[in-house]
């Protein structure tokens, strides 16, 4: 897993809940993360290898997001 991916889902972990997933992507296209089309493309990796589902994140994502929080407290 990249680093935008490990962003990313701790990024999702954080969110507000009248915050939506595109709503995140656009946040750290704006901060320079990534562009918008590639935000579009890790989000669409992350629900198809099931770490995200419509508008959170799974157990599995919760899970991987919590480590990549822990890493980065590092």
């Amino acid at each position: 897993m990249d680093i935008n991916e490990k962003v990313l889902l701790l990024a999702i972990l954080k969110k507000e809940n009248d915050e939506s997933l595109n709503d995140i992507v656009i946040k750290l296209e704006e901060n320079g993360l990534f562009s918008l089309k590639d935000g579009k493309k890790l989000l669409k990796k992350l629900k198809k290898e099931e770490f995200v589902s419509d508008a959170y994140l799974t157990v599995k994502g919760q899970l991987i997001a919590k480590e990549v929080e822990e890493e980065f407290k590092i």
